[in-house]
């Protein structure tokens, strides 16, 4: 279950974009598109078919040339929140790497509230389920039950998922990816280079004991996943090659996101949701 007591915490923090952004929302952001706004940009020569109440008259008796006027329209963001929900997500106790994930969107999507812009969450696994991006309270508490009520289960399908995703947002927004990202490395960096221009952090929840792996003995290991079992003795050889291994899978999708621009941060479900903003939010 979701413990949203911190979101009390977030107050000091408030969402950084990088870039300028666009939408179709109108609000309080600068954009990068230019249009019939409030605030002046610059002059360009007119051509035909542009609309004739933009023409500057005064640049004209100046010149004798024909320039229209352009504005940057005043427009907002839309925090898009993406969460996996497929069967791997489930494992950890006493939270789960889902329930955690969860908080981290529920938190965004607070902080995109508090600047009183648009949120969209969704949630994957062998499908896709979007909800409509809207703003306020009763959204995220709708995003909260919603996700209290989501049953991890399924294949994790990133690149599908992503794919279609990427024909929903139609302008640069905010991007938040939630995943454990245990996959297969080569559909992972190929979903990351659909996602396009926008700004985007990717966040790797991991459970401590995914991450360290501090057990000894022989196990069976079952894939929550696929349900397979693999029966293998837990040596501190072992235990080395898992590491380099795990390290080696997160470098490749941290240099991906490096390449394209993105940020990406490895976090593990024991961390305070506090840090954990306070590291993605630096």
């Amino acid at each position: 279950m979701i413990n949203t007591d911190f979101l009390d915490q977030l107050d000091r923090f408030h969402l950084v974009v990088k870039k300028r952004v666009t939408s179709n929302y109108v609000g309080p952001r600068r954009s990068i598109a230019t249009g019939r706004g409030l605030t002046f940009k610059d002059h360009r020569i007119y051509a035909p078919g542009d609309d004739i109440r933009l023409i500057d008259w005064k640049v004209f008796a100046r010149t004798d040339h024909l320039y229209i006027k352009t504005f940057e329209e005043e427009r907002n963001l839309t925090a898009h929140i993406i969460m996996d929900a497929s069967a791997s997500m489930g494992f950890g106790r006493p939270m789960s790497k889902f329930d955690y994930a969860a908080m981290l969107g529920v938190g965004f999507a607070y902080l995109a509230m508090r600047e009183n812009e648009k949120f969209q969450f969704s949630t994957f696994s062998e499908t896709l389920d979007v909800f409509q991006p809207r703003r306020g309270m009763s959204h995220l508490a709708s995003m909260v039950f919603h996700l209290n009520n989501t049953k991890t289960q399924g294949y994790s399908k990133l690149l599908n998922s992503m794919a279609q995703y990427k024909k929903i947002v139609g302008s640069r927004s905010m991007l938040v990816l939630v995943s454990d990202f245990l996959m297969d490395i080569n559909e992972v960096v190929e979903a990351l280079y659909t996602l396009g221009d926008h700004e985007i952090k990717i966040i790797q929840v991991l459970d401590p004991i995914e991450k360290d792996l501090k057990y000894s003995g022989d196990f069976k290991l079952i894939d929550s996943e696929s349900k397979s079992m693999l029966r293998t003795y837990v040596s501190p050889r072992l235990r080395v090659q898992y590491q380099q291994m795990l390290d080696n899978h997160a470098a490749r999708i941290e240099e991906t996101c490096n390449k394209l621009g993105y940020h990406f941060h490895q976090i593990t479900s024991d961390t305070p949701v506090f840090d954990a903003f306070y590291r993605v939010l630096e």
